[in-house]
């Protein structure tokens, strides 16, 4: 879920001289407006149960990466047809969608990408991309930015390629700097903690050099390739507190959920999975999340109110342990309302959960 009403880095760290100085104008003008609009959608969350507020899609399963620890990608796939994605937008847009996430895969693979984010704007929808980077260029970028994307975000698991994940401070610093310099919507970078990561410190070091960007910073967790989850040692929890206050101008620090997991501890939360937040895979099928993909697996084109009402209020048996933080970060609009008492279509056995003594008590 995307917000950053505060904006912290937003305007980065550029002179005021030549035509760097358009491209901050462009992007304080837009944050401004983003900001609006971001408002809008969350007093739209309070005043009406009834609609999704997050929804995220995937344009291609398909990534040019293969890190060791990632569940949601595959080297083989076609990326959906455009005409395809264009009208699962407008039927997102007809439930009464509020944020629409482009994810993978490798969304940037999509040859119409731009396109199918056009085609979120016109709607009215704020539309988020996360992306491994690898492909941007100050030509892409000044595509996404004519395509009125609003926020992109990027994780980082590492300062050195390994054979768990290529994706490296190394490697990608000059994407980095490419955003700060040409992008006109909200960047976010997140860096990784967790079982795959070997050197923790890795974590506070992306951060930092993302800050220093101007852009805005979070801090994630990171399962490993069967999906389990380890507590955090204590050193990774002592960095994972920090980033969270070097972060505290971002939406990261709207919730708690992370310091949890981080902990080892579960959370006591009602996740509205299928209701106020949708996963729509390649297949055009409805699922509570990345991480439960198969339930309930309802067709987008048969997706309805009713559905939406039916999730809104059912417990969801994964969610003590439940990794996911776009799904909890939406759920807060909610916490106060909505007691969960209803049984899923289908029962939700967790895939991703946390293993740890803690757990176990």
């Amino acid at each position: 879920m995307w917000i950053n009403v505060a904006g912290a880095g937003a305007l980065g760290h550029l002179p005021m001289n030549g035509p760097i100085s358009l491209v901050v104008l462009r992007r304080a003008t837009r944050a401004a407006s983003r900001g609006v609009r971001e408002w809008r959608m969350i007093a739209k969350g309070l005043l009406s149960t009834r609609h999704p507020i997050d929804a995220h899609i995937i344009p291609i399963r398909r990534c040019n990466l293969s890190c060791a620890y990632c569940n949601e990608f595959d080297s083989f796939s076609k990326p959906v047809p455009t005409a395809e994605m264009l009208r699962r937008i407008d039927r997102l847009a007809a439930l009464g969608t509020t944020i629409i996430t482009i994810s993978g895969g490798e969304p940037l693979l999509h040859s119409e990408l731009d396109e199918i984010i056009r085609r979120i704007r016109r709607r009215g929808i704020i539309a988020g991309l996360i992306t491994n980077g690898y492909l941007l260029t100050p030509e892409r970028i000044a595509r996404l930015n004519r395509a009125g994307l609003d926020h992109l975000q990027i994780s980082i698991d590492n300062v050195m390629p390994d054979e768990v994940s290529k994706k490296s401070l190394k490697v990608l610093d000059k994407k980095l700097e490419m955003l700060a310099q040409y992008a006109e919507f909200h960047v976010n970078i997140n860096s990784v903690l967790g079982s795959p990561v070997r050197n923790p410190e890795d974590a506070l070091a992306v951060a930092r050099r993302a800050l220093s960007l101007g852009l805005t910073s979070t801090v994630g967790i990171l399962h490993d390739g069967s999906g389990q989850l380890q507590a955090l040692s204590q050193r990774q929890q002592q960095i994972f507190l920090e980033i969270m206050r070097m972060g505290k101008a971002s939406y990261a620090r709207l919730n708690d959920f992370q310091r949890k997991i981080a902990l080892g501890k579960p959370n006591n939360w009602r996740c509205r999975a299928g209701s106020r937040y949708l996963y729509i895979c390649e297949d055009g099928l409805v699922h509570y999340c990345s991480q439960q993909r198969g339930y309930p697996a309802i067709p987008l084109d048969e997706y309805t109110p009713a559905h939406l009402e039916h999730e809104f209020f059912t417990n969801k048996t994964c969610a003590p342990r439940c990794t996911v933080s776009c799904v909890q970060q939406v759920a807060m609009i909610d916490f106060w309302r909505g007691p969960q008492t209803r049984a899923a279509f289908k029962p939700a056995e967790p895939l991703v959960q946390l293993q740890s003594r803690a757990a176990e008590r």
